[in-house]
């Protein structure tokens, strides 16, 4: 297949984006480092910065000392310029966070469940952040169930929600950029962003959940959605013939931080999964919520995940915050859409 040329607008927009990111990756640029960088003209980019100068979207922070010739301008760009929301929505709640271009947060805040309406109730929601801050150019929703292309296309317990395009819903309500994703698919991103590390990691998420157990999984640095985007329903895996993960699994209600949700037939579920997921892909590490697991339960799990494979073989089992790392990972969703 022929791909066809980029058009003028095309063009215009990868220029400006690669303004926006090399700015916001360095901290500061002149134009001839820019124009080096993103192999773009100086004239170019100096009629690009003239632009983005005049909107107030970047400042002239200081001068170069002079080798000779005329002093360069050192350009930074305003974070402040666009700000993004991401929300995720929970059986229980909902989370919030408006944050400027260097994800930096600005507000934040929890609200009632909105999955029984996520429709009209999420489009209150975001009218209201963005009645106080008007600068929001980019939406990033995370939602309990598999998304497709920002269409929602398993999601138990919401039938109203099952086959919904909240994406196109949201974008045509208000003409703003919008990602829809799985809730552990941003976890899993979410938390790999937070790794020293610059190794493509291999991860699984494990998240027992209030709708039930569900997973991301990272490998190599790219979180795996699958043929028909369905990875990561882990609840589905079958175990102990004709119980699945999510029936074996027997989650306790939770009672707060530190208190483990899995009693010691879930532990051995538990423990069967990892077995399962160090055969299939071999992930360096599995991380869990940290208001569901305990350090003995996790060295439980360990010890009997060694009894299906090699020991050599398992991950690190580690814990972390989850709804850090879930927001995280929209916010990088969201600053991805505005960059």
């Amino acid at each position: 297949m022929t791909e066809l040329p980029a058009t003028p607008k095309d063009m215009k927009q990868l220029i400006h984006s690669g303004i926006r990111s090399t700015l916001l990756a360095l901290g500061n640029a002149t134009k001839a480092e820019l124009s080096a960088k993103l192999g773009v003209s100086f004239p170019t980019v100096s009629k690009f910065l003239a632009g983005m100068k005049d909107a107030g979207e970047i400042a002239v922070v200081g001068m170069d000392d002079s080798s000779g010739g005329r002093r360069a301008e050192r350009y930074e760009y305003n974070p402040e310029y666009m700000l993004g929301l991401a929300v995720f929505l929970e059986r229980t709640e909902s989370n919030y966070i408006v944050y400027n271009c260097r994800g930096e947060v600005k507000d934040e805040g929890r609200g009632p469940c909105l999955l029984t309406d996520a429709g009209d109730s999420l489009a209150e929601l975001i009218e209201e952040r963005i009645r106080r801050f008007p600068k929001i150019r980019s939406l990033a929703i995370g939602v309990p169930g598999a998304v497709n292309q920002g269409r929602i296309i398993h999601i138990p317990d919401y039938e109203e929600l099952q086959h919904f395009d909240l994406k196109g819903a949201l974008e045509r309500r208000f003409g703003l950029p919008t990602v829809v994703e799985n809730d552990m698919n941003a976890a899993v991103m979410g938390y790999s962003r937070s790794l020293d590390s610059n190794d493509n990691p291999s991860l699984v998420y494990l998240y027992f959940g209030q709708n039930g157990p569900g997973a991301g999984i990272l490998i190599n640095g790219d979180v795996v959605r699958g043929n028909t985007f369905f990875s990561g329903e882990v609840s589905y895996v079958p175990q102990y013939e004709e119980r699945n993960f999510g029936q074996a699994l027997q989650a306790r209600p939770p009672k707060g931080p530190g208190y483990a949700r899995v009693g010691e037939a879930g532990a051995d579920a538990v423990s069967r999964l990892i077995a399962a997921c160090t055969a299939i892909i071999n992930p360096q590490t599995v991380v869990f919520c940290h208001d569901e697991v305990s350090v003995s339960l996790l060295n439980d799990i360990k010890a009997k995940s060694a009894q299906y494979v090699p020991a050599e073989h398992l991950p690190r089992l580690r814990m972390s915050d989850w709804r850090r790392d879930y927001l995280n990972g929209l916010t990088h969703l969201g600053l991805t859409l505005m960059i």
